[in-house]
């Protein structure tokens, strides 16, 4: 490294050093990360994620916290900086999930996997292959098997994380940010690892719908292509050429560049594009993932369905929401759960369900216990819980309940996944114009009550794992 290089790279350090030193001057009591009424907004993949960002630890299973759960103590992962896109993450951190939500029987600080799991059932039936998102780096690899142990031994065979959206760069597969996922994948064939990849930089930027026409139309005249090129050798030279890439998730709401709706010609020639892009690199074996949200959204999903050649898998991403909409309505929606199911066999297509949880309607086990049989229904190829609050079961603590649920019909469950493409027969047309119910919204992490975050700009928050903010009530006159 050249004396100029190790000059600025010192200097980077040192201000992630001042900062986070600054910060454990301060500590503070639960709730906090590093700092008297500094608390964690989140702790995103470097150094833009495009999913919301999980918790940094596991919560307390105590009654539902105001804010965004965060560790009481950070263990000495947790100082760490997230991996930087020219470094590999480390092979196996050190830190695990400290506390876990609530169970009949379990201490509250307990450990995942010494808290003693339900009895495995030998007589529950098959289930597809699943796993949970729940983080997206080296910590995420090494909590499968933590998830694992709490669920009595379950299989998680799969792993599933994202690529952050922010700059191209970050899209073709940081260096080193991928390692630690193609080595679980390859310790067991029968793994799969499912990669969310954005279709467009600056993916939650905000940018407008007459930038993503243009954007998009630049996408089809194939001025991305050679980004996607680079992913697909990235991912082959890993020996992972099987990985499911969920390509430009979600792309029928608002939230993200790569969406639909400003332009869904042009959408869909573009996705057409970079398959073929990806398919052409030799040794490739990936599987393309269509996942829009469930319901309507901001446009109908199947008005971006790119076609049967570049699709292999069609996915929904399918939170508890909005408030008040029962199960049954979520299935007898307008381009709800049936409909999904009816479009894949009309497509000759298997189903997944990439994202799915609780969200606007609480801790809700009848949606926990149903979805879960939903599922064992109609066999999807894979699902992946988004564990983190509100969403989660495992890393947050204020679903008990339904953590109760989830972990009663899962745990000890190692039998094969059905690959087939799901057959009900179709009760619903996914092409019919939507009745007035309010469109499904994209979930997103919600601030911590009474917290601002802190600009500190995308380096020291890279560093750091994360924004900050400043909790307003952490000063009293009579604490």
């Amino acid at each position: 490294m050249a004396p100029r290089q190790r000059r600025a790279r010192s200097r980077r350090l040192a201000v992630v050093a001042a900062a986070v030193a600054a910060s454990a001057a301060l500590a503070s009591g639960p709730g906090f990360a590093a700092g008297a009424g500094v608390a964690r907004v989140a702790d995103p993949p470097a150094p833009t994620p495009t999913v919301p960002a999980p918790p940094s630890t596991v919560p307390a299973a105590a009654a539902p916290e105001p804010a965004v759960p965060v560790p009481a103590t950070t263990p000495a992962a947790e100082a760490s900086p997230a991996p930087a896109p020219n470094e590999s993450p480390a092979q196996t951190p050190n830190q695990t999930p400290t506390e876990t939500p609530t169970e009949t029987g379990a201490s509250p600080g307990a450990s995942p996997a010494q808290t003693p799991a339900p009895s495995a059932s030998p007589t529950k039936a098959a289930a597809p292959a699943f796993g949970a998102y729940l983080d997206y780096g080296a910590r995420g690899v090494a909590r499968i098997a933590e998830l694992s142990a709490w669920l009595g031994g379950s299989d998680l065979r799969v792993g599933h994380t994202y690529l952050p959206g922010d700059r191209w760069h970050n899209i073709e597969g940081p260096a080193g940010f991928l390692d630690v996922w193609a080595d679980w994948r390859l310790e067991k064939d029968d793994r799969m690892l499912v990669l969310n990849v954005p279709m467009m930089e600056r993916n939650e930027e905000g940018v407008s719908d007459a930038e993503v026409r243009r954007l998009l139309r630049q996408g089809a005249d194939g001025e991305f292509d050679h980004h996607f090129t680079a992913l697909a050798e990235r991912l082959v030279a890993l020996k992972v050429p099987d990985t499911v890439i969920v390509l430009g998730w979600e792309m029928n709401g608002i939230t993200y560049t790569h969406r639909c709706g400003p332009d869904p010609e042009a959408w869909k020639k573009y996705w057409n594009r970079i398959v073929t892009a990806m398919r052409a690199v030799p040794g490739q074996q990936f599987r393309f993932d269509f996942t829009p949200t469930r319901g309507k959204d901001a446009v109908a999903w199947t008005a971006c369905y790119p076609g049967d050649d570049t699709v292999d898998i069609i996915g929904m991403d399918s939170y508890d929401q909005p408030s008040g909409l029962s199960f049954d309505e979520q299935v007898s929606e307008p381009y709800g759960l049936q409909a999904h199911v009816d479009f894949a066999r009309s497509h000759g297509k298997p189903i997944s369900y990439p994202e799915w949880g609780l969200f606007r309607n609480g801790d809700n086990t009848e949606y926990m216990r149903r979805m879960i049989a939903w599922m064992d229904e109609h066999r999807p190829l894979y699902n992946t819980l988004t564990d983190y609050c509100p969403h989660g079961v495992w890393q947050c603590g204020q679903n008990p309940r339904s953590s109760e649920v989830y972990r009663s019909l899962l745990s000890g469950r190692t039998d094969e996944p059905s690959t087939e493409p799901t057959t009900p027969a179709p009760t619903t047309d996914p092409t019919t114009p939507p009745t007035t119910e309010p469109p499904t919204t994209d979930p997103t992490g919600e601030p911590p009550v009474n917290c601002t975050p802190m600009d500190l700009g995308d380096w020291v928050e890279y560093w750091l794992g994360g924004k900050l903010c400043i909790r307003l009530d952490w000063w009293s006159r009579n604490g």
